[in-house]
């Protein structure tokens, strides 16, 4: 969960590392950059292997940059812990997980190598703002005069963010972890190659041809001129047809231009000598690591790094996760390890023998891999799919980062001007990574509502709503369909061991969850207004319908009613927020004159005026009886504050008697809303009752009121204080009063109709 948490702050830290670097690389602070071998512009450079303190130590300097020199930089600060900087000797970070490392070493620990630290860039002078359309010349020494005056809205900005994304924390998808340990990034640039693979079996896909900028400001920087409202990449600027939609998703996906085309024209190569073999049915990491080789990289360890990805695919879509089980072929899974290992010890040997053990070790795993890769599965012949990635929760993690491209990477709350472009092209992965209609559809709808949760969007929240709304039920699917939703399953690590999820449930659980967390304390979660808190109520109940349908889920909802489970909302959330005025007026209790059930009477009359006016109006849409649900719940849970005080009053003081009419207020309200809502039944209650019944003499409601009036009574006498005569002549006025309301409220009712009820004597009758 806490890995999910970190995509969001990764990403911006990514794209602010870039934007510092185009910065500081386009402009004038730096007399000369020098490439890196193979490198002919920036845009061959991955700038997220550049060390930013090597740069700007070169811009304080005013010497050359080497980015040779920056890159090797960057990967030997990796090698060592984390550090924050502050001088404590009272915490660190550790490389390695401390519960697979072992018991600590023997051996004494080596010296601290004396470390300066590196020249720090703070800040920026304000004339040369990233959006200003002036050729302005920087200094070094401009850089410490910078101040910015949106400070304190960038930090409350900041706040805002890290609040929501905690509003993330509780929603994670149920799917198994990864055993090789792949990240983020690498499932964005193998779902981006999948993509490349997808377009080439159209026919749409090409290599772009290198062309030198005559400016160095990069495209990039260009951008940050525009305002949010803009999008990544205009209709008009864009390339037409397929290519411009491919640079799109690109930018989207922040693949570089380098990587972009290493894997296009390795996708190319894979083609040659394959005649009539459709580029989606390659086996992607297999044919892109035979077909790139170490020169094409500026940097070994980006090589490395690049190759450990292609080889964690195979082994997490092939061994780890198989949908078909490997029977006598169980061998195989071991030697297909065994040539994992050999291939990335090829890189430590010599130049020679290294290339000859890989190019080996490839032709074995090819031997290996293409057969378990064309296994039917989803009921197609063998060899038209490439299943190199059986296990389905790959598959859908990879498609949920395509999925991901849709938003704008400027403004995350909204979705880019491409979005239908970008559907319709993401239609054509599905082949590959098999994806349903269905499993599109449930993928979305959890990308939307995940980013809302992250950025507070209500636009992505009714987005998300649609998308669930089209996730056909069980009797709207294809029979082929049910078969294979049938047979996606993950076992997944959980508090008491292991639980099995199916697909829809290790999506909609989660969201269903999150759903009803709010809803079970709506009090708190929606103080501010009910603005969102239909849509969640939408949320939770559409997703409670589609778990419906699904085993072991099933059967823990089908004997909990719509209505039973708002009424469970309703309740947890009542008693929710009546434990916090509770708490709250005992607190301030010795510094008011009132007595503390009489603050609590009126505070808890708010409460239920509140939850009247703007809660109980939704849920009464699911629920008839929200209403009358927690009028009677907020009334118990006052009586029981109330009886103790009742049962130990002796004397009629001042400070007791000032209770009584804070309690008969909060009383006469609740029951004028209970009122309100059931005094259509009270009616039907009269109509169905049979005057001349000898077994049903009296109505029901009529019975119900002198039961009342008989509680009442009981309870007046049994409170130990004298009674004087007021008290007695109040309670008699009371009784009369309640069986004139009771009277008038029928005779109103029946209107027209109350000649008809009058009793005929029959005319054989004889009165003599």
């Amino acid at each position: 969960m806490e890995e999910e948490n970190g995509v969001e702050l990764l990403q911006r830290y990514r794209r602010d590392r870039r934007v510092l670097l185009n910065f500081l690389l386009s402009g004038s602070l730096i007399k000369k950059v020098v490439m890196p071998p193979g490198a002919v512009s920036l845009d061959d450079v991955d700038l997220d292997q550049v060390s930013i303190d090597h740069v700007l130590s070169c811009a304080k300097k005013g010497g050359m940059l080497e980015l040779s020199e920056a890159i090797r930089d960057y990967h030997d600060s990796a090698a060592f812990p984390a550090t924050n900087n502050t001088g404590s000797t009272d915490e660190f970070f550790l490389v390695t997980d401390p519960d697979f490392s072992g018991s600590p070493p023997r051996r004494a620990p080596p010296s601290l190598p004396v470390y300066t630290p590196s020249p720090i860039m703070s800040s920026l002078s304000k004339s040369q703002s990233l959006h200003s359309t002036q050729n302005q010349e920087l200094s070094v020494d401009d850089i410490d005069d910078f101040e910015d005056d949106d400070d304190n809205e960038e930090v409350d900005s900041i706040r805002v963010s890290r609040r929501l994304t905690n509003e993330a924390n509780d929603l994670a998808l149920s799917l198994p972890s990864f055993a090789t340990g792949i990240t983020d990034d690498d499932l964005r640039e193998t779902a981006y190659e999948i993509l490349l693979a997808s377009a080439g079996a159209a026919g749409g896909l090409v290599v772009p041809q290198k062309e030198k900028k005559k400016d160095k400001k990069s495209r990039l920087m260009k951008k940050l001129a525009r305002s949010k409202s803009d999008h990544v990449v205009s209709q008009s600027q864009r390339a037409p047809g397929l290519s411009g939609l491919l640079e799109t998703m690109r930018v989207q996906l922040e693949i570089s231009e380098a990587m972009d085309m290493r894997s296009r024209q390795g996708l190319l190569n894979a083609l040659v000598g394959k005649v009539g073999k459709r580029m989606d049915t390659l086996l992607v990491p297999l044919e892109l690591l035979s077909c790139i080789s170490r020169t094409e990289f500026s940097d070994k360890k980006a090589y490395l790094r690049w190759q450990k990805r292609q080889l964690n695919m195979l082994e997490e879509g092939l061994i780890n996760h198989p949908a078909v089980g490997f029977g006598e072929s169980g061998r195989k899974a071991n030697e297909f390890r065994i040539l994992l290992l050999k291939i990335e010890e090829s890189e430590s040997l010599p130049s020679s023998s290294g290339e000859l053990q890989r190019t080996e070790c490839l032709r074995s795993l090819r031997e290996i891999a293409v057969p378990l890769a064309e296994r039917p599965v989803r009921g197609d012949l063998t060899g038209e799919v490439c299943h190199w990635a059986d296990g389905y929760h790959l598959n859908v993690k990879l498609y949920e980062k395509l999925l991901f491209s849709v938003f704008d990477i400027l403004d995350e709350g909204k979705l880019t001007e491409e979005v239908e472009e970008i559907h319709e092209l993401l239609t054509s992965t599905w082949k590959i990574l098999g994806i349903s209609e269905t499993m599109h559809y449930t993928c979305y709808a959890w990308v939307l509502f995940r980013q809302f949760v992250i950025t507070g969007e209500r636009g992505l929240l009714h987005h998300a709503i649609e998308q669930l709304k089209k996730i056909p039920l069980k009797e709207q699917r294809g029979q082929q369909e049910r078969l294979q939703l049938k047979n996606l399953s993950s076992k997944v690590a959980v508090e008491e061991g292991f639980e099995d999820f199916t697909f829809l449930q290790s999506f909609l659980i989660p969201i269903q969850r999150w759903a009803a967390k709010r809803l079970g304390d709506y009090h708190l979660h929606f103080a501010e207004g009910s603005a969102t808190m239909k849509e969640i109520v939408t949320v939770a109940m559409v997703t409670r319908r589609l778990l419906l349908e699904e085993p072991q889920f099933a059967t823990q909802l089908a004997i909990v009613t719509d209505e039973d489970q708002i009424e469970s909302y309703i309740s947890s959330s009542i008693k929710n927020a009546f434990a916090g005025i509770a708490q709250d007026v005992d607190a301030t209790a010795d510094s008011t004159h009132e007595h503390p059930l009489a603050s609590l009477a009126e505070e808890t009359k708010k409460l239920l005026k509140k939850d009247s006016t703007l809660f109980l109006p939704i849920l009464s849409q699911w629920d008839p009886r929200a209403t009358a649900i927690s009028a009677s719940l907020i009334h118990k849970l006052y009586g029981n504050k109330l009886k103790p005080f009742l049962d130990g009053v002796e004397h009629l003081t001042e400070d007791a008697v000032s209770v009584f009419p804070a309690a008969d207020s909060l009383e006469q309200y609740v029951m004028a809303l209970i009122t309100s809502t059931c005094e259509e039944e009270i009616v039907d209650e009269y109509w169905g009752w049979d005057p001349i019944s000898p077994q049903q003499r009296h109505g029901s409601s009529i019975v119900e009121v002198y039961r009342i009036v008989e509680e009442t009574v009981d309870q007046f006498f049994a409170l130990k204080v004298p009674m004087r005569p007021g008290e007695l002549n109040s309670l008699f006025r009371g009784i009369d009063n309640a069986f004139q309301v009771y009277t008038n409220h029928i005779t109103d009712k029946l209107g027209k109709y109350s000649l008809s009820l009058t009793i005929k004597m029959p005319f054989y009758c004889n009165f003599f």
